[in-house]
């Protein structure tokens, strides 16, 4: 796995990690058939390696998941656009890994990180919609293979 050029840019593995915990949304990259790329921003949560995010029960990104299940997954932190030095400060992190659907109990811990990242002040209504939903959602996770980081701070 080809790691990130600008050495002097580089943040660790633990920093990215870090950054996948805390970015709000991210990325999903696949690759269709065809060898067309197609990208789409996420809602997700990332515990243990691995980052979750739930779906509909079809479209794009599960067809190209279907054809190939290497994924790659993008989150951006803060940013600050530097105007008198053409620049900008910030700070990234990509993960690559294998997409696969989760069921069972890990289906329900995933719908439940999504709930207290997303939901925190209403876990027990939001266990209630996991239940009502549960037969129109499906529930994926990426195993990180490998992850790196860059910033500009």
């Amino acid at each position: 796995m080809q790691s990130v050029r600008r050495k002097d840019r580089a943040i660790s593995t633990l920093e990215a990690a870090e950054l996948l915990d805390s970015a709000e949304y991210g990325t999903l990259s696949t690759v269709g058939k065809d060898g067309q790329p197609y990208g789409v921003p996420l809602s997700f949560a990332h515990k243990n390696g691995c980052i979750y995010f739930h779906c509909a029960l079809d479209g794009r990104k599960l067809d190209n998941i279907a054809d190939n299940p290497k994924v790659s997954f993008c989150v951006v932190g803060k940013t600050k656009i530097l105007p008198d030095k053409f620049g900008t400060e910030y700070e990234s992190a990509l993960a690559f890994g294998v997409a696969s659907e989760v069921f069972g109990a890990e289906r329900y811990k995933a719908l439940v990180l999504l709930l207290e990242k997303y939901c925190s002040d209403f876990i027990e209504e939001g266990k209630q919609y996991i239940e009502a939903k549960d037969k129109v959602t499906r529930v994926f996770k990426i195993g990180i293979s490998h992850i790196s980081g860059k910033a500009r701070r």
